[in-house]
C-alpha cells in the first residue's frame, strides 16, 4: 500500500508542477515579495515591522489560493475527465487514491511555504538592514508563523477534499472551503463576544448555536503567530505543539470522513 501511495503522490506532484495557473500564482507571489522592501520604505518608523507583515501576509494569501485551487480541482478534475475510471480499475483502493491526493497537496504546500519563506527572509533582512529597528528580528517566530500557515492550509486542504468527495462540481469545495476559512478565522472572536458580558442580550438559543459552531468549525486562530513575529514577542513552544496536534487530529478526522464518503460515491 505504501508503494502505491508513493507512486500516486509522485504522479500527482508531476501534474501539479505542470499546472501553469499554480506556477503563475507563485511567480506573482515572488514578485510581490520582491516589492516588499520598496513598499515598506514608505513607513519611516516601522519599516522592519511592515516588511515582516507584508511578507508573511503574502505567503499566507498565496497558500490560501493554492489550497483552494488544488483542493477543489484535484478530485473533481479526475472524475470529470474520467481519470478515476482508469486508475481505480487497477489494484488501487479509493482510500489509497484519496490519501495520495492529500499527501501530494501537502507536499506541494510545504514546498511553497519553504520557497516563499526563504524569499520573505531575504527581503525582511534587506529591509531591516536598510532601516534598522529597535526590535530585533526573531527568526524563530517567523519560522513558527510559516509552520502555522502550513498546518492551517493543510487542514483546509483536508476540508476541501472532504467536500470534493461528496460534491459533483468545482463550486462546492471551492466556496465551501472559502466559507470555512473566513468562519474559522473569526470563530474565536465571535465565541468570546457571544459568551462574554456583551453577548448576554443575544438570547440562549443564539449563544448555544454560536457555541456549537465554535466547536464544529476549525479554529484557525490557533495557527496565527504573526503579531508575535512582527513585534518580537515570545511564542511558547507549547502553543505551537497544541496547534500542530490540533491540525493533525482535525485533519485525520476530515480524511476519515472523506474516505467514508468517497467509498460510497458512484463514479461515472
Amino acid at each position: 500500500m505504501f508503494s502505491l501511495i508513493m507512486a500516486l503522490v509522485i504522479n500527482n506532484l508531476r501534474a501539479i508542477m505542470r499546472d501553469r495557473v499554480l506556477l503563475a500564482v507563485l511567480a506573482v507571489a515572488l514578485v510581490m515579495i520582491l516589492l516588499v522592501p520598496v513598499l515598506s520604505s514608505f513607513s519611516m518608523r516601522q519599516v522592519q515591522e511592515l516588511a515582516i507583515t507584508l511578507s508573511l501576509s503574502t505567503v499566507s494569501g498565496v497558500l490560501l489560493v493554492v489550497t483552494l485551487l488544488l483542493g477543489s480541482l484535484s478530485i473533481w478534475r479526475d472524475v470529470e475527465y474520467r481519470y478515476t475510471t482508469s486508475i481505480l480499475t487497477l489494484p488501487v483502493s479509493r482510500m489509497t487514491f484519496l490519501l495520495g491526493k492529500f499527501i501530494s497537496i501537502s507536499i506541494f504546500l510545504l514546498l511553497c511555504t519553504f520557497v516563499l519563506g526563504v524569499g520573505s527572509s531575504v527581503v525582511i533582512s534587506l529591509s531591516a538592514a536598510t532601516y534598522p529597528s529597535d526590535i530585533p528580528i526573531q527568526w524563530t517566530n517567523i519560522f513558527f508563523v510559516l509552520l502555522g500557515d502550513f498546518l492551517k492550509y493543510m487542514l483546509l486542504a483536508g476540508f476541501s477534499l472532504l467536500l470534493s468527495s461528496v460534491g459533483t462540481s468545482f463550486y462546492l469545495p471551492f466556496f465551501g472551503t472559502s466559507v470555512v476559512y473566513f468562519c474559522g478565522n473569526a470563530s474565536q472572536e465571535v465565541f468570546e463576544y457571544a459568551t462574554g458580558e456583551f453577548g448576554q442580550g443575544l438570547g440562549v438559543l443564539t449563544i448555544k448555536a454560536v457555541t456549537m459552531a465554535y466547536y464544529l468549525v476549525p479554529n484557525l486562530a490557533v495557527f496565527d503567530f504573526q503579531v508575535a513575529a512582527v513585534y518580537g514577542l515570545d511564542i511558547a513552544p507549547a502553543d505551537v505543539l497544541v496547534a500542530a496536534l490540533y491540525a493533525v487530529v482535525y485533519t485525520a478526522i476530515l480524511l476519515g470522513l472523506a474516505v467514508f464518503a468517497f467509498n460510497r460515491r458512484q463514479l461515472p
